[in-house]
C-alpha cells in the first residue's frame, strides 16, 4: 500500500511517473463531464439557437484535452513541492479539487440538467475558483499558476457563450 509519505515523495523520486499520473488523473476526471455533454448533444443542444461566436462542436474535444494536460502539469508542479511546502501544497490541492468539482459540475448543469441560467452561475463560480487556484498555486510554483492562464481564458470565453445561450434561448 502507498503511504502518504511515499505519495508526497513520488514527484521527486519518480518525476515522470508522477507527471503521467497527474495528467492522466486530470484528463480522466475532466473527461467524465463528457458523459453529460453527450446526453445533451444527442437531443437538446442541437435545438438551441447558437451564439454567433460559437465554434463548431468538434473544437471542444481537442481544446479540453490540451487544457487538461496543462492543468495536470500545473498540478504536478505543485505536488512536487509536497515535502518542502506541505501546508501550501495541501491548500493548493484542496482548492484545486473544489474548483475541479465545479468544472465537471458545469457540464452536469448545462448539458445534463439543461439549466442554462444555473450553468451561468456555476461557470461564474468556476471562474472565481480558477483564479483562487492560480493564486494558491502561485504561492507554491509560479509556473503552475501561469499554466492555468489558457484555461482561465477558455473558461472566460465559455462563460460568454453560456451567457449568449441563456439570452438567445
Amino acid at each position: 500500500m502507498f503511504s502518504l509519505s511515499k505519495l508526497r515523495q513520488l514527484p521527486r523520486a519518480r518525476p515522470l511517473l508522477a507527471l503521467a499520473i497527474a495528467i492522466l488523473t486530470v484528463e480522466i476526471i475532466g473527461a467524465s463531464g463528457s458523459i453529460f455533454t453527450a446526453q445533451g448533444l444527442d437531443r437538446w443542444y442541437g435545438t438551441l439557437q447558437r451564439p454567433a461566436l460559437a465554434p463548431p462542436d468538434w473544437v471542444f474535444g481537442p481544446i479540453w484535452t490540451i487544457l487538461f494536460a496543462l492543468i495536470g502539469v500545473a498540478l504536478w508542479l505543485v505536488w512536487r513541492q509536497a515535502t518542502s511546502s506541505p501546508r501550501e501544497v495541501r491548500t493548493g490541492i484542496a482548492v484545486f479539487v473544489v474548483h475541479f468539482v465545479f468544472n465537471v459540475g458545469w457540464s452536469a448543469v448545462f448539458f445534463g440538467m439543461r439549466e442554462i441560467g444555473w450553468a451561468l452561475v456555476v461557470i461564474g463560480l468556476l471562474w472565481l475558483l480558477i483564479v483562487a487556484t492560480m493564486w494558491v498555486f502561485n504561492r507554491v510554483d509560479r509556473r503552475a499558476a501561469l499554466l492555468l492562464v489558457p484555461y482561465l481564458l477558455w473558461v472566460s470565453f465559455a462563460a460568454y457563450l453560456n451567457y449568449q445561450f441563456w439570452v438567445l434561448n
